[in-house]
């Protein structure tokens, strides 16, 4: 497939993602409006805030690169400086925990929270926020928008997640019956929607052979690559030399090819929908000196579908476990001393992506 054809499938992905989301936007915008008997949608949005932000700063320092090849020659690698350009609309209530640090949102604000499955409040929540960011030379997209809406006994949210760090992105909706085991602790059970690519889909599968190596030559001469086996040279698709000796070819261009075989196959998949039944809980305990604050989710089960690169066909069994969790918790010993500890983990097929911070702090009196 070429890169123009590449490029097309790529946009109805993200259109579908688009698409599917904002089905769900209107979905909750009109389920609020209608819970809140009549309320207007100006009030539904009232106290969102939004908010856009450029910050940077220099990357890595410049390296020296030296070759001997003919007499001593001295290069400079210089990497671009680190920026991020973050937009976004908010509307979350905060917790008893978090402080409003800040006079303004400028973006680089972390709230572990917002990826719980209930908000402080009943009601309507949401976060739009899209940021394009440069670190150590590479670029970066990453994106959350999810919608909300926790009533007493039941919560729907939707959500489209794009890291760029982990390279996981999808859509997700979810719909749950909630059950209060008290005022603090409550469990839900209910079912999830997602689409994605098809993260279990083996691009190299084809090409593996029987003691378990990657018939690598075959590969390279398949995306147009040519050997020259008397003379030792191997030459790119458009005739230009790239290797004189096996070990270049080997270390530095086959491991390009691959990436880029592999990246090319899996934009030429179109996305995959997965079914899900999924259970969590959430805990929430707060005074001045003392807080916990905990969830997760847990999808055991999947529902199995027609399509031949679902993950279901990859799995043994057809089944595997996919979550997300949460915890936050600060404890405040006496006047002086206190310790902490805040972090989220995820793991959807077999894709992990995680943060957390751990510390103390000791003001002398």
């Amino acid at each position: 497939m070429d890169p123009e054809a590449n490029d097309i499938r790529n946009k109805v992905r993200r259109f579908e993602f688009i698409v599917y989301f904002f089905i769900m936007l209107v979905v909750f915008i009109l389920g609020s409006t209608l819970d809140a008997k009549g309320q207007t949608l100006k009030k539904t949005f009232k106290y969102a805030t939004f908010y856009t932000a450029f910050s940077g700063g220099n990357s890595v320092a410049d390296d020296n690169i030296y070759s001997v090849t003919n007499g001593l020659q001295t290069d400079v690698l210089e990497t671009p400086f680190d920026y991020s350009i973050t937009a976004g609309v908010r509307k979350i209530a905060r917790f008893g925990y978090e402080n409003r640090a800040n006079v303004f949102y400028d973006g680089t604000e972390k709230s572990y929270s917002d990826a719980a499955n209930i908000g402080k409040v009943k009601g309507f929540e949401f976060l739009f926020e899209a940021d394009w960011r440069r670190q150590q030379g590479r670029n970066f997209l990453d994106q959350d928008y999810f919608l909300r809406y926790v009533a007493k006994n039941w919560i729907a949210k939707a959500e489209y997640l794009q890291d760029g760090f982990a390279d996981v992105e999808y859509f997700e909706g979810s719909q749950r019956l909630r059950l209060h085991a008290n005022d603090r602790l409550s469990f839900n059970i209910g079912v999830a929607q997602r689409i994605s690519e098809p993260y279990g889909y083996d691009a190299l599968e084809e090409w593996v052979l029987s003691n378990n190596n990657i018939h690598y030559t075959s590969l390279a001469l398949q995306e147009g690559y040519t050997v020259d086996v008397q003379g030792g040279e191997y030459f790119a698709p458009d005739g230009t030399l790239v290797a004189n000796s096996v070990d270049v070819w080997e270390q530095v261009i086959i491991p390009q090819v691959i990436d880029d075989y592999v990246a090319r196959k899996r934009s030429e998949l179109p996305n995959v929908w997965n079914y899900s039944l999924v259970v969590g809980y959430d805990y929430y305990k707060y005074s001045k000196d003392f807080w916990v604050h905990s969830w997760a989710s847990v999808m055991p089960y999947h529902l199995k579908t027609d399509d031949e690169f679902s993950y279901f066909e990859t799995t043994e069994g057809g089944q595997w476990i996919d979550y997300g969790a949460g915890l936050i918790f600060g404890w405040r010993l006496n006047k002086s001393l206190g310790v902490f500890l805040e972090g989220k983990y995820n793991k959807y097929w077999n894709r992990e992506w995680h943060d957390f911070s751990v510390g103390l702090n000791y003001v002398i009196l």
